[in-house]
């Protein structure tokens, strides 16, 4: 049923520990807004095939990006400008997808590795220069593309959205708004596809849709911690753990 990793645990301490994965990741973007794909493939991936993760994730991922977004507002301007990421991210996600059905588990993982490094590198010292309008549509071709890649087989679009809006020098609101908006158009074609692919069908479904409760749990939490501690402090640590967790799975993609 799990598609565990051989030799992993048994089935009842298979779901508590996915079970507290979730937890974990909804506390994780509570905080910081960030990082449910990126904790949840770098921690279920040690004893879930890498594959099962991702579909795992399709469902809380879409239902906490749905309410972030609804909580920021102003979504009908955003998509207006930003359409054109959107539409090659989805195409590109949905076709990659199929893709990753028939891909080498080493190779998801040494992608999800490159994913988690170039998203800290992205937040912790990448200051992409400022990118004029008249360069906006080929960065959304160009950016939605590489999202679209990354995202079909990793389910973290994350680096290339966060450096597309850093180079367009939004304020920290319209960033929250512009990720909210596209990870969650992100996550509809990566669903269509998994489905397609047979790989979100029954079972898989089913637990998905139950790993909303601890994520939206976590959530809560991660939501009361922020407003006890310095949101920018924890997402500098959760930066350097995400590049650790990076590093991690290209080792294991490149030699086991």
């Amino acid at each position: 049923m799990w598609q565990a990793k051989p030799g992993a645990m048994s089935d009842l301490s298979l779901i508590a520990a996915v079970v507290l994965v979730f937890l974990v990741a909804g506390t994780v973007k509570g905080v910081a807004g960030i990082g449910l794909p990126a904790v949840v493939m770098g921690l279920a991936t040690l004893f879930l095939d890498a594959r099962l993760a991702i579909a795992l994730l399709l469902v809380p991922m879409l239902v906490s990006n749905i309410w972030q977004i609804w909580r920021t507002g102003g979504i009908p301007g955003a998509l207006q400008r930003y359409w054109l990421f959107a539409l090659v991210m989805m195409i590109t996600i949905y076709g990659t997808a199929l893709i990753a059905a028939a891909a080498p588990e080493a190779l998801i993982l040494g992608v999800v590795g490159v994913a988690f490094v170039l998203f800290a590198l992205a937040n912790l010292v990448l200051k992409p220069p400022p990118l004029p309008d008249l360069w906006d549509r080929p960065a959304q071709v160009t950016g939605g593309f590489a999202a679209g890649v990354l995202g079909g087989l990793t389910a973290i679009w994350s680096p290339p959205i966060a450096i597309y809006l850093s180079a367009r020098q939004v304020d920290r609101d319209e960033f929250v708004r512009g990720t909210g908006l596209l990870f969650t158009l992100a996550a509809v074609p990566l669903l269509a596809g998994y489905w397609r692919a047979g790989l979100f069908t029954g079972t898989q479904a089913t637990l998905s849709m139950a790993m909303v409760v601890p994520t939206l749990a976590g959530f809560a939490v991660g939501e009361a911690i922020r407003r006890r501690i310095p949101s920018d402090r924890f997402r500098l640590l959760l930066n350097w753990v995400f590049l650790a967790l990076g590093a991690n799975l290209i080792r294991r993609a490149l030699f086991g």
